[in-house]
Formats: C-alpha cells, sequence, structure tokens
C-alpha cells in the first residue's frame, strides 16, 4: 500500500464518513439510548479501515487470512455497526434494530450474535489484552514472516484502567510489530474532561516508556492517518499505537467537545438539527472535491 492518497479516494472515503455518522443518527434517534459523541468522532478512523486498509472479506467475514479488529471501548458499536453494514457484513435495515430486544445489535458488541466481531466488548480496559493475545498467538503460529495485523481501537478514559497498561506492557515485551492500537484521543470520558478527572499527558511519553512506537495524528485526516498506518506496518520490531487527536461529535457543531453527548442520544428535534447539518456538509465535501 501507497503512503499517498489521491484526491478521488479522500473524497470516497470522506463521503462514505458522512454517510455512516447519518446512520449513527439515525440509529440512535430510534433506539432512545446509547452513545454519540464516540461514534460521530471515531466515524473516520473506522471508514478509513474498513473502506480502505483492512484486509478483511465481508462475504467471508471468518476467512483466516483477515486482519482483526478489536474494539475495546465497546460502547461506541454504533459506528462499528454502521460501519459494518455499509462495507456489506449485513442489511443496512437492520441497524435501526440498535438496542432493541432480541436484536444482534446490543448496546455492547456481542460476538455470538455477529460471527463478524472478533470479540465481546464492554468492560472498558480488556480490549487490548486480548488483541496482545491475538498478536501473540499469530508470533507463535506464523512467527516473523506473518503480514496479518491485529488492531486494537480504545479509547483514551480507559487508559485510567490498570489492565490496559497491563497489556501495554506484555506488548511492548514481546515485540510485538504485528499489534497496531489506535487511541481515541478525544479528550473526554462519561463524567468530564480526561485530564480534570485523571490526567494522562505526557500520554504519547508513557506508551514510549513500555516499547512502543508512537505516532500521534489528527484523527479526521485521511492522509495523515493513512501515512500512520503504513508507518505502523513498518515497524516490526516492536508495537505501534496511533493516538489519534479526534473531535467528539464530529460532524454535528452542536454535539462537538461536549462531554454531555458522551453517553445520551439526541432526540428527535435533535436528530433532524444533526442530520440536516451532516447532509449539508455532504454537499460541500462533493463541491470542494470537483
Amino acid at each position: 500500500m501507497s503512503n499517498s492518497m489521491s484526491d478521488e479516494i479522500i473524497k470516497k472515503l470522506e463521503l462514505q464518513a458522512n454517510v455512516i455518522r447519518q446512520s449513527i443518527i439515525e440509529m440512535l434517534v430510534t433506539a432512545g439510548s446509547g452513545h454519540t459523541a464516540g461514534p460521530l468522532g471515531m466515524a473516520d478512523i473506522f471508514t478509513y479501515l474498513y473502506f480502505h486498509e483492512l484486509k478483511h472479506d465481508p462475504k467471508n467475514p471468518t476467512w483466516p487470512e483477515r486482519d482483526r479488529l478489536v474494539l475495546s471501548n465497546g460502547h461506541i458499536c454504533p459506528v462499528f455497526y454502521a460501519t459494518m453494514a455499509h462495507a456489506g457484513y449485513f442489511d443496512i435495515k437492520e441497524l435501526q434494530t440498535l438496542r432493541k430486544f432480541g436484536t444482534r445489535l446490543q448496546g455492547h458488541p456481542h460476538r455470538e450474535y455477529l460471527p463478524m466481531v472478533e470479540n465481546s466488548s464492554g468492560p472498558l480496559g480488556s480490549g487490548l489484552s486480548q488483541a496482545v493475545g491475538m498478536a501473540l498467538a499469530d508470533r507463535i503460529d506464523h512467527g516473523q514472516k506473518n503480514d496479518r495485523f491485529i488492531y486494537a481501537l480504545m479509547s483514551d478514559g480507559e487508559l485510567d484502567e490498570g489492565n490496559s497498561w497491563e497489556g501495554i506492557m506484555l506488548a511492548g515485551k514481546n515485540q510485538l510489530g504485528n499489534l497496531i492500537a489506535v487511541v481515541d484521543r478525544n479528550n473526554i470520558q462519561i463524567d468530564g474532561y480526561t485530564e480534570n478527572i485523571m490526567p494522562l499527558e505526557p500520554l504519547g511519553a508513557k506508551w514510549e516508556a513500555f516499547n512502543w512506537h508512537v505516532i500521534e495524528v489528527p484523527g479526521h485526516d485521511f492522509t495523515a492517518l493513512h501515512e500512520a498506518v503504513q508507518t505502523a506496518k513498518s515497524i516490526f520490531n516492536k508495537p505501534s499505537v496511533i493516538i489519534a487527536k479526534t473531535i467528539p461529535g464530529r460532524g454535528v457543531p452542536e454535539f462537538e467537545r461536549d462531554y454531555l453527548w458522551h453517553g445520551k442520544p439526541p432526540n428527535k428535534e435533535e436528530a433532524n438539527m444533526a442530520l440536516k447539518e451532516l447532509r449539508t456538509l455532504g454537499g460541500k465535501i462533493k463541491s470542494e472535491h470537483q
């Protein structure tokens, strides 16, 4: 994969992310519960991975050669579900069943219901350790020559959890070059801003101290994301972490950077406003790239 991206590819990714954000809003207002800020903020990263970078096959979700994506902060699953549906894993109409009784689309991903999901998630701080186990197993089974990558997507707030640092330490010790962590550095958690609740900075230096290669990027810049992932894939003697600086609630100015949107859905009026904002943004994206 080249370290450069054409304007046409970037346009397609930006438009796809915008559509996914609209699906997120539609899902949440129908469900009447769920998380808004994180899913909107991570739409670009999920879009980049599923529509450009990941080695995967929606028609064969258990393909043995696939890359593995482990979602640790399972509460942002609306973006996970919306991205998978738009990528072809299941019918987009099913998104409207989010959090309904009997649905496959639980409030946190459940692998028993969705075979295309690599892990059940919910307890924060656990996902990275699960990904480390997968990366270690691949190393044992295939050695250094294996070209499959394990991506661990996680929140910044869950770095308050000690289990996260146990996983970070183990991965660094074992020099897991096939492991790429992506931290959603949006600076919020459910009851406030991260630097008020439990300060994380200097975050990059902490990962480096545990023998990780650290890359910090703007999380809504597809070119920067692409360059970061390609760099991470070229590091063979240690795991890599991409600290992606994102805007919670991205795409809806009324929601952006407000931690109160971490764990609540929009009502009908707010959803209509958000969808109008996103559709207008989609039009701007189309015109800017013409």
